[in-house]
């Protein structure tokens, strides 16, 4: 895992400076450097309306009594999307606008989910208990 995010350290910058090298020889420093900061305040705002809808689902799924584990995973991948959307450069605004857009998110957030399912059964599966981990105690009983 760490090597790869070494990599990514390394190449993302080295394609945005190369792609805003290319925009700006073609349409002009001042249109790049428009473009780069029109791109973050439509994503700022799109993101803005896409964080409540996700928020409002949320609350309406614990107010159901119900773990808002998929609008968690939302969540985080909008937090990414944001911090892309906010560094400047072409490459990162695309990659944060496809986290922007909802049928891409959740393909992100389904194999983010399957592989959490899949490490946390390998840890509990293969784990004894051991009697030491069991806590005893008495029946909770609720007086309204």
């Amino acid at each position: 895992m760490f090597p790869l995010i070494a990599i990514l350290f390394l190449v993302v910058p080295i394609v945005e400076i190369y792609l805003l090298i290319q925009v700006g020889q073609v349409i002009g420093a001042g249109w790049t450097i428009f473009l780069v900061v029109l791109t973050a305040v439509i994503g700022v705002a799109l993101l803005k309306a896409q964080g409540l809808s996700t928020l409002q689902r949320a609350q309406n799924k614990l107010q159901a009594n119900e773990l808002p584990a998929q609008e968690i995973l939302e969540g985080m991948g909008l937090l990414v999307a944001g911090a892309l959307l906010l560094t400047p450069g072409f490459f990162t605004d695309a990659v944060g606008f496809l986290l922007l857009f909802p049928p891409t998110r959740m393909l992100l957030v389904k194999a983010v989910a399957s592989r959490m399912v899949m490490v946390a059964s390998i840890h509990t599966h293969g784990q004894r208990q051991h009697k030491d981990d069991v806590i005893e105690g008495v029946k909770y009983h609720r007086d309204d």
